[in-house]
């Protein structure tokens, strides 16, 4: 495994307008999620905030830490770059795709959409802390870590975006065309799914080369970064007694990351020039944690639709 350190040189074409065509599919899918959504679902979640405290903890604060546990328990394998990469990635806010996926789960959609927010918001003080703070522990790398600079108004801008524009349109939409918002609300879901699953293909192919030759190295360590992020999320929520809902939502907000911010932050000449292990960490999560996402999501399904057949079952 000493082979990864051929990573640090490797440069991925995961450009710009890649993230820019995800950012537009995501806003079109905010849109159709706020069809089925209800101003009174936020005042519920304002009055009960125990699930909410509970996803800001999970995301901001376990899932560094337990990924710096990670780093220092695969320490021998990783080369540098690569374990700066999984830092970084954990450092950033929730991915927007999580709200989507929430859906699918059948998960608290409000509860997901303001982690989303409020981690997007606050990742311009977060991400560089997290990054600095854990990324030096792991003092076999520290002379990557350097200081991080996020514009809080692009932040800002983000959010307006790709979560309040498309919302408020939609919540507004279906008040006003209640009608015609339930006939969306079908055939928006399987555009949305349709359109994941097409970046996903467009993704996989724009670097197919280097993807075939590296992904042995670099595709396990992933995985299992995203399936720890996962399970942390599923822990706490379970300690903490979450409805099925909310434990849901906390689940997939702590396994979703924002890795297309990553990837900004490592194409960025002022910081890490494209650092190839780091490069490709970020973008094989950004693939990654949609296949997994949506996996989960559908599992959630099958068990909800067979402890229904059960209960129509049971005398």
């Amino acid at each position: 495994m000493s082979s990864l350190q051929v990573l640090d040189s490797v440069r991925l074409n995961f450009n710009q307008g890649s993230l820019t065509v995800m950012n537009v599919i995501l806003a079109f899918v905010m849109f159709g999620i706020a069809l089925q959504m209800n101003v009174s679902d936020f005042r519920d979640m304002i009055r009960n905030p125990k699930s909410f405290m509970v996803g800001v903890i999970s995301q901001i604060l376990l899932l560094p830490f337990v990924t710096f546990l990670l780093c220092m328990a695969l320490r021998p394998i990783l080369s540098q770059s690569v374990a700066m990469g999984m830092i970084l990635v954990a450092a950033c806010p929730g991915g927007n795709i999580s709200n989507f996926i929430t859906t699918l789960a059948k998960g608290n959609i409000p509860l997901s959409v303001s982690l989303s927010a409020l981690s997007t918001l606050t990742c311009v003080m977060i991400t560089p802390f997290n990054f600095s703070f854990w990324g030096n522990l792991y003092s076999n790398a520290s002379k990557l870590v350097m200081p991080i600079e996020i514009d809080f108004w692009e932040m800002a801008r983000v959010v307006l975006i790709l979560l309040g524009v498309p919302i408020v349109l939609g919540i507004l939409f279906a008040r006003y065309f209640p009608k015609a918002a339930k006939k969306l609300i079908k055939p928006m879901s399987i555009l949305s799914t349709a359109a994941f699953i097409g970046f996903i293909v467009a993704a996989l192919a724009a670097n197919f080369g280097y993807f075939m030759k590296y992904i042995h190295l670099i595709g396990l360590i992933v995985i299992l970064h995203n399936a720890a992020a996962l399970i942390t999320g599923n822990g706490i929520g379970r300690l903490a007694h979450l409805p099925k809902p909310d434990l849901r939502s906390v689940t997939i907000e702590t396994g979703i990351q924002n890795s297309g911010l990553g990837l900004v932050l490592i194409f960025n000449p002022r910081l890490f020039d494209g650092l190839g292990g780091m490069a490709f960490v970020a973008a094989w999560w950004g693939v990654w944690h949609i296949i997994s996402g949506m996996g989960l999501a559908y599992l959630w399904r099958w068990k909800d639709r067979r402890g229904e057949r059960k209960a129509k079952s049971a005398p």
